[in-house]
């Protein structure tokens, strides 16, 4: 599996409430949710990302509540991964159970900016940045995880194991 995409680059302790604002909470709706997608921390955001994009961030990404609403939404908006330094628990937990992909990485999230074009082979862990010829190496994501991701989500997952 690979990613390819353009970086919308975050600091730290980015968190859910700036992922996906409380007052759209409401909806339940993927759809919806990516409408909202990063609205208090990048009004241009929803405008600006396409499909296969990349969110790099610092310390701490997805810190703030134990919501599901803020993986849901980053991956509906079309985001194919984030990468940070690190992430928060339970985020880290939601994102691999609605099967988005999340690399930790410290080098990557330091030496990437925004706008750069990054390429990501989740088999290996590497990234590489397209824009300044530099190559990160993430952890790759275990065989188990790359199914759950693979399935886009745990419960699909484990309704198509036999």
């Amino acid at each position: 599996m690979k990613a390819n995409g353009v970086v919308f680059k975050y600091g730290d302790n980015v968190d859910t409430d700036v992922i996906i604002p409380a007052r759209y909470l409401n909806s339940s709706d993927p759809v919806e949710l990516a409408k909202h997608c990063m609205e208090d921390i990048d009004k241009e955001f929803i405008r600006k990302v396409s499909k296969g994009d990349i969110i790099v961030a610092n310390k701490n990404f997805g810190c703030g509540s134990s919501r599901e609403h803020a993986p849901i939404a980053i991956k509906a908006a079309g985001v194919s991964c984030v990468i940070a330094e690190t992430f928060a628990r339970i985020f880290y937990r939601n994102a691999i159970n609605i099967g988005l992909p999340i690399i930790e990485c410290k080098e990557a999230s330091k030496g990437i900016e925004n706008g750069d074009k990054v390429e990501i082979d989740f088999d290996s862990g590497i990234i590489y940045n397209q824009t300044k010829g530099t190559q990160y190496q993430g952890q790759a994501f275990p065989e188990f995880m790359q199914k759950i991701i693979k399935a886009e989500g745990l419960i699909n997952y484990i309704n198509t194991r036999e």
